[in-house]
């Protein structure tokens, strides 16, 4: 893959933004639901909150916005079923879609904002939901996808995951629970304060069900994940990021510490 280098991370967010708003104005146009597949965490940050702006200065209504999170850490219960997080947790994912994407979107939205109902998260009571749902809404019109520093994670996917993997449970792995202590500042710092499973959308969902994807990555500690992506002709398991060489028009956004490190 060519990456698409900017300055800094508030330069990349601002032209992604730039890119979704031109959807949602198209979909909210012709009166179709525009499905955003979003990340928690760092990476898409500036993104989220330049998409804000966008939103207002255009005087946008986002009521056929649909906000698809990808992943929640999941627990286990006596059963053997897993349930989410508790959502007000500050690592949770939930969390962070309604804090940092719904509350944001919605203040500076014209008239209409996102309907509850169009926030989708992963269950872990019933993943395949995930699967389906997104399906009966047409697919996932933008996916914003980030690969995980260490070990090339997308989502809470894993090295070794296969290109065809459906939403599901997993059990994540150490490298990842590493990656997410530097997320999450509530973690103290200590690997045993991070979950060890959650609920992923699939490297298969991913590929087969996105009409286009933009993958995000500044910062130096995202030099080798860049590398990674730019030297990629297929999916390579051991770094399940690399599915995006397989995703339809398929776009590499990073910054210049990121492309130069």
């Amino acid at each position: 893959m060519t990456p698409t280098v900017f300055p800094d991370p508030e330069s990349l967010g601002a032209a992604l933004a730039a890119r979704i708003a031109d959807g949602i104005a198209a979909a909210s146009a012709g009166r179709r639901p525009y499905v955003l597949g979003c990340p928690g965490g760092r990476s898409l940050l500036t993104t989220y909150h330049a998409l804000a702006d966008e939103v207002r200065a255009r005087r946008l209504p986002l009521g056929h916005l649909v906000v698809a999170m990808m992943d929640e850490y999941a627990e286990p219960q006596p059963d053997g079923t897993f349930r989410h997080v508790d959502p007000s947790a500050a690592h949770s994912c939930v969390r962070f879609g309604r804090d940092e994407i719904l509350r944001r979107l919605n203040a500076a939205a014209l008239g209409t904002g996102i309907n509850p109902d169009r926030f989708l998260v992963p269950d872990p009571a019933d993943p395949a939901a995930f699967d389906r749902r997104i399906a009966e809404l047409g697919g996932v019109e933008l996916f914003l996808l980030a690969s995980g520093a260490g070990d090339g994670h997308i989502a809470f996917n894993p090295a070794g995951t296969h290109r065809d993997a459906p939403t599901r449970v997993v059990a994540l792995a150490e490298q990842t629970r590493r990656d997410n202590l530097a997320t999450f500042a509530g973690f103290g710092g200590r690997l045993e304060n991070v979950p060890r499973h959650g609920v992923t959308v699939g490297t298969g969902t991913i590929r087969a069900q996105s009409h286009s994807v933009v993958m995000v990555a500044h910062g130096a500690h995202k030099a080798e994940a860049v590398r990674r992506l730019t030297a990629a002709e297929h999916y390579e398991p051991d770094w399940p990021a690399t599915v995006v060489t397989e995703c339809a028009d398929p776009l590499l956004y990073v910054d210049l510490a990121a492309a130069r490190s």
